[in-house]
């Protein structure tokens, strides 16, 4: 039986076997013989503990070094190929990957030190695949954006070639033209990034985007006035487009967030209880969403006749994320309509809360129907129903409508074409 400290399995594969122990020598490596067609022996070294060569069929030979890191898991890293690499080189790399991981690198990571400083798209590579996704991270697509749109220039370089005085200029030139938001996400980004780089063992010098202060940002407080919303509603039922017109009053109505309005599905939908349940927000927790009879209308006019799959998108899209995307264009023409400057599809979640403070909601209420997260009102949200959240959605509703014109008592407005009998 092979001694326990000797694994006798691969983390990738279960096929290969351990068959004896061998000396770090050219003769003895050149003397294996051949395992049959399609098996893989693998040998290990009495003086180089976790240090495997594995043999092929076909005769390659590969050297790799299997450690336990923290945590328990195994961890394998390709050290080279025989004879590209020879016996005295082996040792060497040998020896300086467990330096790196007794100063705490993984193996993965003390090998990629070894070989050279990474690029800046290497690294943005690695902090997806080790950080972001396997945290969730529901913005991996907007970093990868960010990253296309403002850093790619430096994606080849090396780490220690992007300097302070660079990062500064980039972040200044940022606001200047694409505005101070931007400037400071992508600052973030790159200082997150170059974080994860130091904290890997993959940069040993100063992230250059620390301490650069971010921009100030003016809090936008901009929602549909009350002298606009006749030309808002009038433009909104002009719009050709039915897909665009339905997603716009929702994204009014509900006060839901753009990404969760597009990405609505039937499953979430409950037409007993007048009620969208939203799995997963932007702050991490479920939501549901309490539906005023305009909604509800508005989503009962949209359902097909015949039974909807639950998975299947109430806003259908030809894209990858098989939903509508943000509708810019669709966006343009009913501002261009109404004669409305200034703006955008985010300040519909902001006109219903406004509008439900013009109508005496409390800001706790306000907070429940918004799914707002702050460390004061949280608490109080989680104690709150459904009751005062609707009364207070509807109460507003009706006013958004009486001042559009559309509504005189609490009869419910057809916002979009019945269908036909």
């Amino acid at each position: 039986m092979l001694p326990q400290c000797y694994p006798t399995f691969t983390p990738a594969k279960q096929e290969a076997i351990i068959t004896k122990i061998i000396k770090l020598i050219k003769t003895a490596i050149e003397a294996l013989p051949l395992p049959d067609t399609g098996k893989r022996d693998v040998y290990h070294f009495d003086d180089y503990k976790g240090l495997h060569l594995r043999v092929t069929s076909s005769g390659v030979k590969t050297f790799s070094l299997l450690k336990r890191i923290k945590g328990g898991a195994l961890e394998r890293v390709t050290i080279g190929k025989y004879p590209d690499m020879m016996p005295e080189q082996i040792k060497a790399k040998f020896a300086k990957i467990n330096a790196e991981v007794a100063n705490g690198a993984s193996p993965n990571e003390a090998s990629r030190i070894l070989k050279g400083e990474p690029t800046l798209k290497e690294l943005f590579e690695e902090y997806l695949e080790r950080h972001a996704i396997p945290h969730g991270k529901k913005t991996v697509d907007d970093m990868r954006d960010n990253f296309r749109r403002y850093l790619s220039q430096w994606e080849k370089r090396k780490l220690s070639a992007i300097t302070r005085d660079q990062v500064q200029r980039l972040h200044a030139e940022l606001c200047k033209t694409k505005g101070a938001t931007t400037a400071n996400r992508t600052l973030e980004l790159l200082r997150a990034i170059y974080n994860k780089g130091i904290s890997w063992g993959a940069f040993r010098k100063q992230n250059p985007a620390a301490g650069i202060e971010k921009f100030k940002l003016q809090s936008r407080d901009r929602f549909i006035q009350p002298d606009e919303l006749p030309r808002f509603f009038q433009a909104l039922a002009n719009e050709p487009n039915e897909g665009i017109r339905d997603y716009v009053i929702l994204s009014l109505l509900t006060g839901a967030r753009q990404a969760n309005v597009l990405g609505m599905k039937w499953g979430q939908i409950s037409f007993e209880r007048d009620e969208w349940r939203i799995p997963d927000t932007k702050n991490g927790t479920p939501q549901t969403i309490t539906l005023s009879p305009e909604a509800v209308e508005v989503l009962r006019n949209r359902k097909p006749d015949e039974a909807e799959k639950p998975e299947m998108y109430v806003f259908p899209g030809d894209g990858k994320t098989g939903h509508l995307v943000e509708p810019k264009s669709g966006w343009r023409r009913i501002l261009q309509r109404a004669e409305i400057a200034d703006l955008r599809i985010h300040d519909l979640r902001r006109t219903l809360g406004s509008w439900q403070a013009r109508t005496g909601a409390s800001l706790a209420i306000i907070g429940k129907s918004l799914n707002h997260k702050s460390t004061s009102t949280t608490a109080i949200y989680a104690r709150l129903d459904l009751d005062p959240v609707r009364e207070s959605v509807e109460r507003a509703t009706s006013a958004m409508m009486t001042a559009a014109g559309l509504k005189e008592s609490a009869e419910v407005v057809k916002l979009t074409k019945q269908k036909k009998a």
